[in-house]
């Protein structure tokens, strides 16, 4: 993942759910071509926003030790397009965390409707083996700090989860 699709996380709840913001600008260049002269943002980026949203809580999930990888997509369904001017609001909750895979629910809602449903799974690999190493943990934690996820996070317990525990070595 060279780039973000979500704009900012609004809750992060450490191994078990997220909730993370997407709004819809006409000043997207794709708004333009898909479909021309009605912007509708594509269902396949609402679903990169589900799976991003969805790969930092599981990455978190195990410390980021593992590279989270969307390996599959068992079910996606969108009841309503996505227009500039819409906020795309992801809700993504850890349904099984193993060692290897991860599967995650994810909801969609525009001003309170439901937009969409999905169900994703993420392989978890070591990096150095399958996949190479695709970002540092600093440049990782840089990334988390430009969503606010840790204005927001908690940990299982509900207390407030500081980035200084992914920098001790």
């Amino acid at each position: 993942m060279r780039w973000f699709w979500i704009d900012r996380f609004e809750e992060f709840e450490r191994c078990r759910r997220a909730v993370a913001v997407k709004c819809v600008s006409l000043a997207e260049e794709h708004l333009h071509d898909h479909f021309p002269g009605m912007g509708l943002m594509p269902n396949t980026l609402v679903l990169e926003g589900m799976a991003q949203t969805a790969g930092l809580l599981v990455a978190d999930a195990v410390d980021f030790k593992r590279q989270v990888v969307l390996a599959k997509v068992t079910a996606c369904e969108f009841q309503a397009d996505a227009v500039p001017g819409d906020v795309i609001r992801f809700e993504v909750e850890i349904a099984d965390l193993g060692t290897d895979a991860a599967f995650v629910r994810a909801t969609t809602t525009i001003a309170g409707g439901l937009h969409g449903t999905g169900e994703l799974v993420f392989g978890l690999l070591e990096a150095g083996t399958a996949v190479p190493q695709i970002f540092s943990p600093d440049e990782m934690l840089r990334w988390l700090d430009q969503l606010h996820v840790f204005d927001v996070a908690r940990d299982v317990d509900g207390g407030p989860v500081s980035r200084d525990r992914l920098e001790k070595p």
